[in-house]
């Protein structure tokens, strides 16, 4: 028996996968989807052993929006309740305080598309494609995280007139770091979580808050920010050991810090 009705939850050594697991429904989103969301993502922001995240879905959709069968005969109390529910799964993955890849390998339409730019970012295939046409439904939806990612007047256009942003309309927009090989999709999020893993988790957690929040205010103030948090890894009991142990040399040609020899690309 399946510990998640609507998820499936695969660990690795140093990171997990939150597949979402309703192909027949096109990983709509469901008040169960929303409530199991919410919770596995707390479970994983609690647990030390996952330093980073995956979100990806089973099927050739990543997810095709709310379930809109489930709101029939609801009362507007019901649908109400059910759109807190789904703020409450999108905010817990933003919140959740330590790197997560959103993998997109189909459609993502709606909360889909919510559920995706909670993650840190996106990592697409040539499939992927994004749509938020819940204004020309009837309702509300997509106001607050699709401008900040593609600008305002994009988002407007895509809300006004359910355009569908292609995989490489969605890169070029910002939506989308990268685009990988469709057979290489899953391989190279799940390396790119293995190597985000392997880092000190207090530095990653950290340089997501100051990305976060530094973006909400101005460069004097997100300045001050990263200054807190340079100091709080001043203070680490590991800040010490890294920096005696940089620059020594590793079989692989790596230091022990984990850079190649010669110092930083780029």
């Amino acid at each position: 028996m399946k510990d998640w009705e609507t998820l499936a939850l695969v660990r690795h050594d140093g990171f997990a996968e939150i597949v979402l697991d309703r192909p027949r429904q096109r990983n709509a989103l469901n008040a169960a989807m929303c409530d199991e969301l919410r919770a596995l993502v707390q479970a994983l922001r609690d647990d030390a052993s996952v330093r980073c995240v995956i979100v990806r879905a089973n099927g050739p959709v990543f997810c095709a929006g709310a379930d809109l069968k489930e709101r029939q005969g609801m009362s507007l109390d019901d649908v109400r309740a059910r759109r807190i529910k789904a703020f409450a799964a999108y905010d817990a993955i933003e919140q959740i305080g330590k790197p997560c890849i959103a993998l997109v390998e189909g459609p993502a339409i709606g909360s889909g598309g919510e559920i995706a730019m909670a993650c840190d970012f996106i990592v697409a295939t040539e499939a992927a494609a994004f749509r938020t046409p819940e204004a020309l439904w009837g309702t509300v939806g997509a106001t607050q995280r699709m401008p900040r990612a593609v600008g305002k007047r994009l988002a407007k256009d895509m809300a006004f007139t359910g355009r569908t942003l292609s995989a490489q309309e969605a890169l070029v927009a910002g939506l989308v770091s990268r685009i990988v090989p469709a057979s290489e999709a899953l391989d190279t999020v799940r390396a790119m979580a293995r190597d985000i893993a392997a880092a000190p988790p207090l530095a990653m957690h950290l340089t997501k808050h100051c990305i976060d929040k530094g973006v909400e205010t101005d460069a004097a103030g997100a300045l001050a920010i990263e200054m807190l948090a340079i100091e709080t890894l001043l203070q680490s009991p590991d800040w010490g050991s890294r920096i005696a142990g940089f620059g020594s040399d590793t079989a692989n040609g790596q230091t022990s810090a984990g850079l190649p020899q010669g110092g930083r690309h780029g």
